[in-house]
Formats: structure tokens, sequence, C-alpha cells
């Protein structure tokens, strides 16, 4: 008698998956669909309890205190501010790795406090995260 059943798929490869990264304002309310949340900033956002934000904290994954206070949300420092931030990021590749793999695994949410979303800290986050791993700089 013979296997009618069709041959095994190849085991899933872990980083051939594509990262899922999404991004939230710390003021939003948290949304079941926002899949692991993490907060990204270096300061807890003012005036949202820990239960309301509803996410892990990862500061270790913001920019370092000089480079936050240098940009200042100044969009004209946008550009050197994205190349600064991922200089930092490639020095920190495990903490980037394991961030990486839990957005292989199911959406990931960064959450971060900032007013405009494009020129925020996380933005540059998700490009690191879903970059190829090694990636020297950001792209534009």
């Amino acid at each position: 008698m013979t296997d009618a059943r069709p041959p095994a798929s190849p085991p899933c490869q872990l980083h051939e998956l594509a990262p899922q990264v999404a991004l939230r304002r710390a003021y939003e309310p948290a949304r079941p669909e926002d899949g692991r949340r993490v907060l990204v900033e270096r300061l807890w956002p003012r005036g949202v309890t820990k239960e309301a934000l509803a996410a892990e904290w990862r500061k270790d994954l913001a920019p370092s205190a000089e480079l936050r206070r240098w940009y200042g949300h100044d969009p004209a420092r946008w550009e050197e501010f994205r190349h600064r931030y991922w200089a930092e990021l490639a020095a920190m590749p495990e903490a980037l790795a394991s961030l990486r793999d839990a957005a292989r695994l199911g959406l990931v949410t960064l959450v971060f406090a900032a007013r405009d979303p494009a020129h925020s800290s996380a933005e540059v986050l998700r490009e690191a995260l879903v970059s190829s791993p090694g990636s020297p700089s950001p792209s534009g």
C-alpha cells in the first residue's frame, strides 16, 4: 500500500519570514489587532497609565538621551537623525534581532509618543526591523 499523503513541507526558517511591524501613538487606545505592543521611548509618555498603554517597555531600543535632545523633533534635522539613530541601532544587534524575530512570528506594534509618526524614532526603528540584518544605513 502506498502513502497518499503529499511530501512534508520543508521546515520554515525564521529568518525567511518578513517582519510584521506597525506603529501606534501612545495616546491612542490599545487595540486587540495591535499584537505585541512595545513602547520604544526613553521616557514614559506623559499622562498615560501603564494599564492604558498595555505595552512592554524597551527603552534600550530608543535613541540615546543625547541624540533625542539634539534632534528635538526638528524636521530640518530628520535625515541626520535617521542616520545617527541607525548607527546606534547597529551597535545593538542582539536587541534588534530579538525584536525582529518577534515581528517574524507575529505583529509587533511599536508604541511612541511623538506627534509626527513619519518623523519619529519609531519609524526609524521600523525601517531597521524590516530591513535585512546588517544593513549599513537607512534608505532614502
